[in-house]
């Protein structure tokens, strides 16, 4: 079944208007017809079963059947805060990201970073980004679609991070997964959550004392297993044991 994103304004009380790019999408690429069954979400949230029951030039209306009360998102807010990769990492990295249920994905400048970006390239890759995104919600059947920030730095990351209820920091020099596995079983539902991994080359000595110097009760540096991890696959594995963790 295929997945649609729309405006609060376009749901009314039996019947959702889908329009934009989604029409010629519907229409040309899927050539969907009347009575095929499709998932609508609003992008507050709420998702619901539909049929197509008119497609006209420029908007596809869709019957409500019924209104999917189960869902497809954790009860937790989860923000990856990603030190930037070379080449299309980014990319894989917000596809998978989305598909395990991250809210937000904030893009940061560390020191071991290849990639630099100005204010220009900023702007053309987070449109780039943002569109993985929804391509991915729509794919993993989300009910939202997840936000992909403006770069920030290092520092800023932290201080931002600092005020969610609990982050977790993968180091590759940690050591110890009990510490790992206790941290993810104490985790609870509606708590805000962030993940902060480092780029090639991992995390600069001085931005580890930096975590070190923000560690509370709510930033905790964690291991995630005797081998070294590529930064695409470290935010990744750490989100999946949340989702374990989690997706009750």
């Amino acid at each position: 079944m295929y997945q649609f994103f729309v405006e609060e304004e376009q749901v009314h009380s039996d019947s959702i208007s889908i329009t934009g790019g989604d029409v010629n999408h519907i229409k040309n690429v899927l050539r969907m017809k009347n009575g095929e069954k499709i998932r609508v979400s609003s992008k507050a949230g709420q998702a619901y079963f539909c049929h197509i029951s008119s497609i006209l030039d420029d908007e596809v209306i869709a019957a409500i059947d019924s209104a999917d009360e189960t869902g497809t998102e954790l009860d937790n807010h989860i923000v990856l805060y990603q030190g930037l990769p070379k080449g299309d990492k980014m990319e894989l990295i917000i596809q998978k990201a989305v598909e395990l249920g991250v809210s937000e994905i904030v893009p940061v400048a560390m020191k071991n970073c290849v990639v630099k970006l100005d204010d220009k390239k900023a702007a053309k890759k987070l449109q780039r980004w943002q569109a993985i995104a929804e391509s991915a919600a729509k794919q993993s059947k989300r009910t939202v679609i997840p936000t992909v920030k403006q770069p920030v730095t290092y520092k800023e990351a932290l201080k931002i991070a600092s005020e969610l209820d609990i982050t977790l920091v993968p180091y590759e020099n940690e050591r110890g997964m009990d510490a790992t596995r206790e941290i993810m079983g104490q985790l609870k539902a509606g708590q805000t959550i962030g993940v902060v991994v480092g780029p090639e080359g991992g995390f600069a000595p001085e931005e580890i004392a930096l975590v070190d110097e923000y560690a509370t009760a709510t930033m905790h540096r964690i291991s995630l297993g005797r081998r070294i991890l590529r930064t695409e696959t470290a935010g990744l594995a750490a989100l999946a044991m949340l989702v374990y963790n989690l997706d009750v």
